[in-house]
């Protein structure tokens, strides 16, 4: 899991952050203005300073924030002039938006504020549906407004081009005041502030809603925030039945507010359309007696605090019912608290100000089950140590929880003999008060501004008393005791070295506690000739950390929104530092250097002695056993194979056996009764191919493969009675097929990896005859074995650089361990494992079919599909009986409308079209009599692998340069596609540091959707639109390129992937069709003309070597039909670029693979006669044609 921070301000506005990866508070330094409190997401911090005014810090990111800005010069041919700007009274602006409604000249266009500026000037956009224009970028219309096209027609009468520009923002890492933007009357000065609501809707991106609450108690909402905007455009009122004192929004569409008199409101009617909400409801406080003071919402979640600190928790809170059902009161005061992401809550505590953390906040238990401090240090506190050592004359300090000391101790005189000076402390007596003039430190009990001043002003009170002490001259003074006559004894304390003090101090065995008893004893004995008051003792045990920390820090405020943590996280925040402290000074008194140089020196001799006495000794002895037997049993459940299938009770065995060489086999036993008859089914472990888990609501099924399964598209299923025992199964036999191959460890570098439907990771080692030509070893012959992790696509190369990406379109590295997931123990490495989670949402269709009497309803017609349906119509599924994916996923969330569907929606996320099935659009025509909408629902799956986040930009594609495995490289290209459709190139990218340093921003005038990088640099990609593109000038002296050409698209066809090998270049469009670039030179690399090879085909992937892999959509065994199956390129000559024939492989279930790691280069062979043959040559090898069609049998 990648680090976040948790933000907090102190009692002096000084605003903190703290990351989940470290353990100390790190100050903004740049926040020059003293703030009141914070409201943080991931991407961004609001504040509200000392000037009761709005500040936002962007976080800093590889991908910048530019929006284009657009507008439209419009022109009317005439006989005179031509085609000129001289337009009719009718027409639209001579410069104007794409509608043609408003008026948009050049010079209109402004910077939003002081914190953007321009990339550059205007420019005429000379793309047109992803087709390049003719000079100048106009395109043409017979009027206004018409459909535009790129040919200038004998009826175009009418003729626009688009300019553009872009502006930046700049305040990345800094507090930038927010302008009040069209607002036309600034509002009142802010007292709070919320920000929140960023899971109501994923267009547009980064969309967040920003609730402010005035000094007079007026409630604001900035509208408009967006990645592309993230200030904000203008400042809306929303009225509320009273005076609010403060407000808070959750992640999703939980707005609640506090009232002056204590009463709590609810906004209803938030949501995707209506973000500001429609009404508010009101909620009487926890208690009758005291009123609320402050509230905290996150997604299911409410807490209160009343005026007398009392912390509440708001139950059956969620979107459906947003006012709960009623309080429950908790442990603790606190005084003011925050809910973060997942549910969980900060808040500040009432007795000691510090930062507390609710632990136990589970999906299943919101309230959790107790507060926790987190106990960390601040970045200022290492620089402020000797002013707080100094400090301790007023504050005083502890040792050892028994001696008490009241001010600096003294420094022994010069008369002193060197074995006299010990440092000594004296122990208050019962009659002598102590620290009684030192006024303890006031803490606020209310978060306001008026306490903030009045600890400001305390604080420079104290810093001046301290000066004065500090300051004060070093002489030995004696000072009598009031009343007395009689000199006062001094205290003393242990303090950082300084001069004149002790040097290189003696090592003692003697523990704490009998060191304070000499101290204090020693104390009186001292006293006459050790008098002064102003003087330091100085004992360099290294107890700096002990006695130089600053105070403990007072905090106002805590911001968890973009803390990403839950009830599993591991933390270093709540470790006691005292603790540790304490043991390393009782440690250093104990040991010696020179005892702990000696302790080492006989432990590892004594570890040599007994490995030569235990191993060594008995090397010539000859085993006592040449071979073993294991077996092992179960009971299962076996798909049958004929018909009537059904499932059959079988009993299960793996017999394995271990040679005198030492090599492993086995036998894998199946034994059913069939007409009372009793059977067995049987397959060797070396002929495993396989061993895929299959996901089933009602059983724990997997599935084994062999060769000639594989040809018939028909497995070995078996179900176990619990997940827990396939798991075991599917671990033991994996690891049973590696041992007889002799596989061990992580896969190699140069391995091929694919991913199924699923997302389950697999590899397989490639031999060196797998690429020999004319007849290499058939894919149905490759062994796969799972790696641990959850992932949509994989990309890697020959030297061991692997990257990923999640369905929640995170970007994971490879980090060369092995195992995860259900591999546990011998099967995986203990080291490099992490923990993965992958999110993907679960859709549905809402159907419903006009008719005249009552518009459109769910009463459809006897043939037409199910009202509530999968996309394809043929399957019910409703709300309630849609489960996740498998048991391994949960629910995160409730469905919800989907917006982002192809084609459009209306504003309720309706698609219309003239019947079932159809093509559809978003909008209503008098022929549309059936219309849908796609409902979602986000379920979370977490799991273990080898794999590490890389934060923070989400991705949809990445491509990495393929090589040879010997190749000295020192950066490697690694080319991305952003979820919002920019272009990467990552940086630092190294066979050492996989991961890579930091992403640059590639400049493209339209989003993209894929992207691949050739051996040779050759960088291609393809546009949203389906058009391609090719990227200049790309080397490693220049990695990110010069400029894009266009590649004109096959006939009537969009794109839909491209992949660059060495040589060549292959795309699938969105028909399923496979196309190969003609005429791809070093000195033409962007080629001539796309030729057709195949089609049902949905990936392809280029090797190093120009070796094509495909995923094709159908492939028909001879026992059923398999969709999604890795296939191979037979015949690829130099004469035969494009190939002969398909060689299928493992399949159905498959969506992605990748060979470009593989550059093992077969050896070379003579081409045998037409009489010779080869035994058990495979039948794809004979096979002709280039198309792979659903019914083509291998």
């Amino acid at each position: 899991m990648p680090s976040s921070l948790l933000w907090a301000v102190d009692v002096y506005g000084r605003v903190y952050s703290l990351s989940t990866a470290g353990q100390q508070w790190e100050r903004c330094r740049d926040a020059h203005l003293d703030f009141k409190r914070v409201s943080a997401t991931a991407q961004c911090c609001w504040g509200i300073a000392g000037d009761n005014q709005i500040y936002l810090n962007v976080h800093a990111s590889d991908l910048p924030i530019r929006y284009q800005e657009e507008t439209y010069e419009n022109q009317r041919w005439n006989p005179v002039d031509g085609f000129s700007d001289r337009l009719l009274p009718s027409d639209r602006w001579q410069w104007s938006d794409v509608t043609g409604l408003q008026h948009q000249p050049l010079d209109s266009f402004q910077l939003l504020s002081d914190n953007w500026e321009w990339e550059g000037d205007w420019y005429v956009d000379e793309n047109f549906g992803g087709d390049p224009t003719d000079k100048g970028g106009w395109t043409y219309a017979m009027d206004f407004p018409a459909t535009y096209t790129k040919d200038k027609k004998w009826n175009s009468c009418v003729r626009r081009r688009r300019w553009i520009r872009y502006r930046r923002y700049t305040a990345r890492d800094v507090w930038a005041k927010v302008p009040s933007g069209e607002t036309p009357s600034l509002p009142d000065p802010f007292n709070d502030l919320s920000c929140g609501s960023w899971d109501i809707s994923d267009e547009p991106a980064g969309r967040l809603s920003l609730w402010a609450v005035s000094l007079q108690g007026k409630v604001w909402f900035r509208d408009g925030i967006c990645h592309h905007n993230p200030e904000g455009s203008i400042w809306e009122e929303v009225d509320v039945p009273g005076e609010v004192v403060q407000i808070s929004c959750g992640p999703a569409d939980l707005v609640w507010a506090v009232l002056w008199e204590g009463q709590l409101l609810v906004r209803e009617g938030v949501g995707r359309d209506c973000p500001r909400g429609s009404s508010w409801v009101v909620v009487e406080s926890p208690s009758p007696e005291v009123g609320a003071v402050h509230v905290a919402v996150g997604v299911n979640v409410v807490w209160a605090i009343t005026k007398d600190h009392r912390v509440w928790f708001r139950r059956g809170v969620n979107s459906h019912n947003p006012c709960g059902s009623g309080w429950i009161g908790m442990v603790g005061e606190m005084v003011m608290i925050n809910v973060g992401l997942n549910d969980q809550v900060w808040a500040i505590s009432c007795e000691d100000r510090a930062v507390c953390f609710r632990q136990g906040v589970t999906g299943s238990e919101l309230s959790g089950k107790a507060w926790k401090v987190v106990s960390v240090t601040r970045d200022s506190d290492r620089s402020h140590s000797s002013a707080s050592t100094s400090s301790l004359q007023s504050a005083g300090c502890f040792f050892g929880g028994e001696v008490r000391v009241q001010s600096q101790g003294s420094v022994l005189s010069d008369a002193d003999s060197e074995t006299e000076r010990v440092p000594v402390a004296v122990a208050p007596s019962d009659s002598e008060p102590v620290a009684s003039d030192v006024p303890k430190a006031r803490i606020p009990k209310v978060t306001s501004d008026s306490f903030i001043s009045e600890l400001v002003s305390d604080r420079d009170g104290q810093v001046g008393r301290r000066d004065t002490l500090t300051t004060a001259p070093s002489i030995p003074e004696e000072e009598p005791v009031e009343g007395t006559g009689q000199i006062k004894p001094p205290t003393l304390v242990l303090s950082p070295s300084q001069s004149g003090g002790l040097q290189d101090p003696q090592w003692s065995n003697v523990d704490l506690e009998e060191a304070q008893t000499l101290l204090t004893a020693g104390a009186v004995a001292e006293s006459s000739d050790t008098c002064s008051l102003s003087s330091v003792a100085t004992y360099n045990l290294g107890l700096e950390e002990a006695y130089g920390g600053e105070e403990p820090a007072l905090w106002a405020w805590v911001a968890g929104g973009s803390c990403s943590v839950d009830a599993h996280s591991q933390l270093n925040w709540f470790g006691s530092s005292a603790g540790a402290n304490s043991s390393a000074q009782s440690m250093s008194l104990s040991i010696t250097p020179a005892q702990t140089a000696v302790w080492r020196k006989q432990i590892l001799e004594q570890l040599t002695q007994r490995s030569k006495r235990e191993v060594d000794n008995f090397r010539h002895y000859e085993q006592a056993i040449e071979q073993s037997v294991w077996v092992k049993k179960g009971s299962m459940q076996w798909w049958r194979d004929w018909k009537p299938h059904k499932w059959v009770d079988v009993r299960f065995a793996l017999e394995q056996f271990c040679g005198a060489e030492g090599n492993k086999d086995g036998i894998l036993f199946i034994y059913y009764t069939f007409n009372d008859e009793k059977k067995y089914l049987h397959a060797f472990i070396n002929e495993i191919t396989i061993l895929v888990p299959v996901l089933n609501e009602s059983k724990h099924t997997f599935a084994i493969y062999t060769a000639e399964r594989t040809k018939q598209r028909w497995p070995i299923r078996l179900a176990a009675a619990t997940e827990q025992e396939m798991h075991d199964w599917l671990a033991l036999l994996s690891v049973s097929c590696c041992d007889a191959r002799g596989l061990h460890g992580p896969p190699s570098h140069q391995a091929i990896w694919s991913v199924t439907c699923k997302g389950d990771i697999f590899v397989s080692e490639p031999t060196l005859s797998l690429e020999v030509s004319p007849y290499p070893t058939p894919c149905d012959q490759m062994f796969w074995r799972q790696v641990g992790g959850h992932l949509r696509l994989i990309e890697c190369n020959s030297l061991g650089v692997v990257w990923g990406i999640g369905y929640d379109h995170t970007a994971w590295v490879f980090t060369g361990g092995y195992g995860g997931g259900f591999f546990q123990g011998l099967a995986s490495s203990t080291d490099n494992i992490f923990t993965q989670t992958d999110v993907k949402s679960v859709h549905i269709y809402e159907n419903q079919r006009w008719n005249p009497v009552t518009g459109y309803t769910n009463r459809g017609l006897p043939t037409d599909r199910y009202m509530w349906s999968d996309a394809t119509g043929l399957q019910e599924c409703t709300k309630t009986n849609t489960k996740p994916p498998s048991p391994h996923w949960t629910w995160v969330s409730d469905w919800s409308v989907d917006y982002g569907v192809s084609g459009g929606t209306d504003r309720e996320g309706w698609q219309f079209a003239a019947d079932f099935p159809a093509s559809y659009h978003g909008h209503k025509t008098l022929k549309d009599f059936v219309r849908r909408r796609r409902w979602a629902r986000k379920c979370k799956l977490i799991t273990t692998g080898p794999w590490q986040e890389v934060p923070p930009i989400s991705l949809t594609d990445v491509t990495i340069l393929p090589c040879r495995a010997q190749c000295p490289l020192d950066q490697v290209h690694l080319w991305a596609i952003s979820s919002k459709g920019d272009v990467l190139c990552r940086l630092g990218v190294s066979r050492h540091t996989p991961a890579g340093t930091s992403w640059l921003h590639i400049g493209a005038d339209q989003p993209f959707k894929s992207i691949s990088i050739g051996a040779a640099y050759q960088v291609w990609a393809i546009a949203r639109d389906g058009s391609a593109f090719y990227r200049g000038s790309v080397s490693p002296q220049n990695p990110a390129g010069d400029c894009w050409y266009h590649i004109p698209s096959p006939c009537r066809q969009k794109l839909r992937q491209v992949c660059v090998g060495r040589a060549s270049v292959y795309t699938v469009d969105e028909n399923g069709n496979l196309w190969y670039r003609q005429g791809v030179t070093p000195s033409y690399p962007q080629g001539s003309t796309w030729e057709h090879v195949s089609n049902n085909v949905r990936k392809v992937s280029v090797g190093p070597l120009d070796q094509v892999w495909i995923i094709a959509d159908k492939v028909q065994g001879s026992r059923s039909l398999s969709c999604g199956t890795v296939c191979r390129r037979l015949g690829l000559l130099p004469t035969e670029p494009r190939g002969q024939s398909w060689d299928y492989g493992i399949g159905g279930g498959w969506d992605h693979v990748t060979v470009r790691a593989n550059a093992t280069e077969a050896p070379r062979t003579g081409i045998p006669t037409l009489s010779s043959t080869r035994p058990g040559s495979h039948p794809a090898a004979q096979m002709n044609g280039g198309s792979l069609s659903a019914g083509e049998r291998q």
